[in-house]
């Protein structure tokens, strides 16, 4: 990755990754452990699209998904006993929303291209709440 690719990364990391994990966290009514492997969302060419796409792609269906599930205390006790972490990834470069999110012994893996199908949030969403929904 070249320096603006590296620098609008570090932007992100610095002025939104902690707003969007405190909005996850208040969705979820509890504190997730989010790890994010930013190198990987990182894709020549493409800088200037990662403050409105990776908050697309992975954050909004994230947050909204959890404030979804979490809609009432007893699924809250339940997905907060059951999920773990969340990692976030770009490792297979895949752009479908059906294949986004796997869940498996409590870690919910979101894995897609962070420039691709930047809209389809609420795909995206479905899925998450699809897969850990089946897995708890």
């Amino acid at each position: 990755m070249g320096l603006a690719e590296k620098k609008a990364s570090h932007e992100f990391q610095k002025n939104r990754f902690d707003g969007l994990k405190e909005q996850l966290n208040a969705a979820a009514g509890f504190d997730l452990e989010v790890e994010v492997n930013w190198t990987s969302l990182e894709v020549d060419n493409y800088a200037h699209l990662y403050d409105e796409a990776w908050a697309q792609v992975f954050f909004n269906p994230l947050i909204n998904a959890f404030k979804e599930m979490c809609a009432d205390d007893f699924a809250q006790g339940i997905i907060k006993e059951g999920v773990k972490k969340v990692i976030i990834q770009n490792t297979s470069d895949n752009w479908s929303s059906s294949r986004f999110a796997e869940f498996k012994e409590g870690v919910l893996t979101l894995d897609h291209s962070p420039i691709t199908n930047i809209h389809h949030e609420a795909d995206r969403q479905a899925n998450i709440k699809e897969v850990v929904e089946k897995g708890l």
